[in-house]
């Protein structure tokens, strides 16, 4: 089976696919995207795609609507259904309001109608990948936050609850039934084991920790 791709970058780099049954329109668009230093994965229909795709791929997707078997909706409403972040750009040459509707619905960051704007898309792209990007590394320090809370042992969970909530360390102290001393040292070892100096530093990591960091 040939490759579908005119370039295979490494999972790590943003990779724009292309999903289109039209194969003039296929090659051209990624000939397109590939002006701009993107690595492109082409695909003839969904199947195809799915075949290959690595969900832990870091990107964009553009999806034509009208394919056989499988429409381009229903493989970005599946990849909904899935949980994959992947940002979609949808393109048609055949769209209207209810089918426009179903797309942004499922998530898709923008709608484009053929003969499709070189601009506009290249634009819709940048913005599903800048947003994609900025999600994985969210998701990233959220993982690195909970793994560094986690590794606290019970007591230092609750004192640093208490820290986060305002409490001083007799305040601390006293809710927890333990001395103001046992309260710092606890505290200098929850500085210590989560790598901070500052107290904003321990809400930051703390927040980011129960997914509401920045």
């Amino acid at each position: 089976m040939p490759d579908p791709s005119p370039t295979r970058p490494p999972a790590t780099e943003p990779t724009v696919f292309l999903v289109d049954d039209d194969d003039a329109v296929r090659d051209a668009l990624a000939t397109l995207i590939g002006t701009v230093g993107l690595g492109v994965r082409d695909y003839p229909d969904p199947r195809a795609f799915l075949a290959e795709f690595d969900r832990e791929a870091v990107g964009c997707l553009i999806l034509d609507v009208r394919m056989p078997h499988v429409s381009g909706l229903q493989l970005q409403e599946q990849l909904t259904r899935e949980g994959v972040d992947l940002p979609v750009v949808v393109i048609t040459g055949h769209g209207d309001i209810d089918v426009c509707r179903r797309a942004f619905k499922a998530g898709a960051v923008e709608f484009l109608t053929k003969p499709v704007d070189e601009l506009a898309l290249l634009e819709a792209i940048g913005l599903g990948v800048r947003t994609h990007l900025a999600r994985r590394e969210r998701l990233a320090a959220t993982r690195e936050a909970r793994g560094a809370v986690a590794g606290l042992t019970a007591r230092e969970r609750e004192v640093l609850r208490l820290i986060v909530e305002g409490a001083s360390n007799k305040q601390a102290a006293r809710a927890l039934g333990i001395s103001a001393r046992t309260v710092e040292t606890h505290r200098a070892s929850v500085f210590e084991k989560l790598g901070v100096d500052s107290l904003a530093q321990l809400v930051r990591v703390y927040l980011t920790s129960v997914g509401e960091g920045p």
